[in-house]
């Protein structure tokens, strides 16, 4: 680990975005070129009518997809998260539970969509004239939604286990397999759609043979028979872990309904007619999609260089690599912009000929629709930018803007004036209302960026250790804020000679993985839930986890080393499988909570009644997400107490004289 950060904060930017940016760019695109290849061969072999029913059918994919990318990320994480805390087995059985639950998931959406497929169809938007098309189609799609949902699940929890190679090759041979089979099944055997389909999920077996039987040489962990055993807490975990990648998807999916229902009701109050423009604009939004994924793919690759620069403080650095992020999106998402504005008639024809009000709607789609497309170099990497570097509210705002809170009303709005033009229109309104707010977003940060410093009160070994206990003990003590808990375990340390851990392990962190003092002070311990929005699909953990999983580490090796007390950090849970640890918890009445933080941190008493319920809920937030449980649960520690009523120093007594009762003097 220690030369990877190094290799972050001392290597050419240039060559560490080219490092870590290309296979992830590979991966999305090859994602983006399975569904294209199927619409290139069945608009050439069937018509535009062939890919107006994919297109319909498509928000089902979608769906399925961000079940799968939700169960797989999640279960990515799980592992990264257990690996990092030392904990094998339980690594081992959240593997478990989370192919067992793609398989489950995947099964019942094959069955409902086997049984439900007229009127899902129908709530996609599709027309009359597409809907014979996309029966044909879809049924065979549904059949094999399992094949595609367990296979992406398992090449999640492959690249986690740090075999990304293998996780690539395995998709890029089931895109090569579809693009093979699609025209024989097309042209020789005349099957048309369905042939596209049954390419489709013959492909998607193949990868899903080469994932399953990558699990036997899993690197990381070994998964027995004994694994396989269904945890329901386990999988909500997972689900909790992995939901950013479902709003993401699901965002698509809300888009695409609401656009091909719009489609098909002002294209029919049109010359165009409903299935022209919802054939043509699905293949419009695939292929600005291919943009979208280079850019994506870009700006992930610099993630972790902008998140460790900026822990570090090296912001020339985080500047520098930003600015060449966003140069080559720009870059490149001007020459997008010139190939859709000079040879729109030429893109479309790749997936097919049409007659002339097919041709016209294409030119006008690819003109129209995005025309903004060159701002996308900049909203895109910006929500990364703001994810990479803990801003987990702007970076939330900025994932769902475009999609959510611009596109959809903007098609409602737009449509409902301008009919089928006011469609395409809404298409760079959102474009830009998402780069004007990224843009303000980003300038503020950067005009701030290394302004703000936090003083740090991390200092290692500040108690006395003339230790009193005959046997090893360690302490935990979790606290409302305002409670006097800190001091209260501060002086049980005092008291029993021990060592007293809080703020050190700051101090600790930051000289394992060479991040300032500052930024950890700001990010660990705090678990906003708009950290839920972030897009980590291309990243296992966020900047909370990582940092819980080096604290977890070093509470363990403190632990072991010395008695001590320490505060927080989940320690009660990190250390319950450990001996000789009394686990308590202090709290406080709010009005003295108020009165301590109004003397102690000189705050007024509204703001005080805030600051606590602020800190209080992030601390709760916290420990549930990363223990499962609740924080002022009693049953987890071995003993609560109410400062308020005994005091700080009789409290202290009490545990120390807890602690005796225990262990020889």
């Amino acid at each position: 680990m220690e030369q990877e950060e190094n290799i972050l904060g001392k290597e050419k930017i240039s060559r560490l975005i080219l490092k870590f940016a290309i296979p992830s760019i590979i991966s999305l695109l090859v994602n983006s070129l399975y569904n294209i290849v199927d619409q290139i061969f069945i608009g050439r072999g069937v018509g535009y009518l062939g890919n107006g029913a994919t297109n319909v059918v498509f928000p089902l994919v979608a769906v399925a997809l961000a079940f799968s990318l939700m169960i797989g990320d999640g279960t990515s994480a799980l592992l990264s998260l257990k690996l990092g805390e030392k904990k094998k087995e339980e690594a081992e059985k959240g593997v478990a539970t989370g192919i067992i639950l793609s398989i489950i998931v995947s099964t019942i959406l094959c069955i409902v969509s086997l049984l439900f497929l007229p009127q899902l169809l129908q709530l996609f938007g599709c027309t009359e004239a597409l809907k014979e098309y996309a029966l044909n189609y879809g049924y065979i799609i549904a059949i094999g939604l399992p094949f595609m949902m367990i296979g992406i699940s398992l090449n999640s929890i492959i690249r986690a286990d740090g075999t990304p190679k293998f996780a690539m090759a395995s998709m890029v041979t089931g895109a090569i397999l579809n693009t093979i089979l699609d025209p024989i099944l097309i042209f020789v055997f005349h099957m048309g759609v369905q042939g596209a389909a049954i390419a489709t999920i013959a492909s998607q077996f193949v990868t899903l043979v080469m994932n399953v039987l990558y699990i036997r040489k899993f690197k990381s962990i070994k998964l027995n028979k004994s694994n396989f055993k269904f945890k329901p807490k386990t999988a909500t975990k997972i689900a909790s872990l992995g939901i950013s990648s479902f709003i993401t998807q699901m965002s698509f999916v809300l888009v695409m309904s609401v656009e091909n229902n719009l489609l098909g009701k002002y294209g029919a109050n049109s010359k165009f007619g409903p299935e022209i423009p919802i054939t043509v604009l699905g293949i419009v939004m695939k292929i600005s999609q291919i943009l979208n994924s280079i850019i994506i793919g870009l700006s992930s690759g610099a993630q972790p260089i902008l998140g460790y620069n900026y822990g570090a403080r090296k912001f020339d650095r985080v500047k520098k690599t930003l600015k060449v992020v966003l140069f080559t999106s720009v870059t490149i998402s001007t020459v997008a912009f010139v190939l859709f504005q000079t040879i729109p008639d030429k893109l479309i024809l790749i997936f097919g000929s049409g007659d002339a009000n097919y041709m016209e709607f294409a030119c006008l789609a690819f003109r129209i629709y995005l025309m903004l497309c060159i701002v996308n170099g900049i909203q895109i990497p910006s929500g990364i930018f703001f994810q990479a570097i803990g801003k987990s509210i702007k970076s939330a705002i900025l994932s769902i803007s475009r999609q959510v809170l611009f596109l959809v009303p903007a098609i409602i709005i737009l449509g409902s004036i301008f009919g089928i033009m006011g469609v395409l229109y809404a298409g760079p309104v959102a474009d830009g209302l998402a780069f004007i707010v990224s843009g303000i977003l980003i300038i503020l940060e950067l005009k701030n960026l290394g302004k703000k410093t936090v003083k740090s009160e991390a200092l290692i070994d500040d108690t006395s250790t003339d230790n009193i206990l005959s046997e090893h003990t360690v302490i935990t003590v979790s606290r409302e804020y305002g409670s006097g808990g800190r001091y209260v375990a501060r002086l049980v340390a005092d008291k029993l000679g021990i060592k007293f851990y809080d703020k050190d392990f700051i101090k600790l962190v930051s000289e394992e993985t060479g991040l300032s003092e500052e930024y950890i002070e700001e990010n660990e311990q705090k678990r906003d839930p708009s950290v839920a929005l972030d897009n980590v699909v291309y990243n296992g953990l966020s900047n909370s986890d990582e940092l819980f999983v080096k604290e977890s580490e070093i509470i363990k090796e403190v632990a072991k080393k010395d008695s001590c007390v320490i505060v927080g950090r989940c320690s009660d849970f990190i250390l319950k499988d450990e001996k000789n640890v009394l686990k308590v918890f202090i709290y406080s009445d709010d009005d003295k909570k108020i009165e301590r933080a109004t003397k102690i941190y000189g705050l007024d008493k509204e703001k005080a009644k805030k600051e606590i319920r602020r800190i209080d809920k992030l601390r709760a937030n916290h420990y549930k997400y990363y223990t499962g449980r609740d924080w002022k649960e009693y049953s987890n520690y071995d003993i609560c107490i109410n400062s308020d009523i005994f005091g700080v120093e009789k409290s202290a007594d009490i545990i120390c004289n807890m602690v005796k009762t225990k262990v020889k003097i």
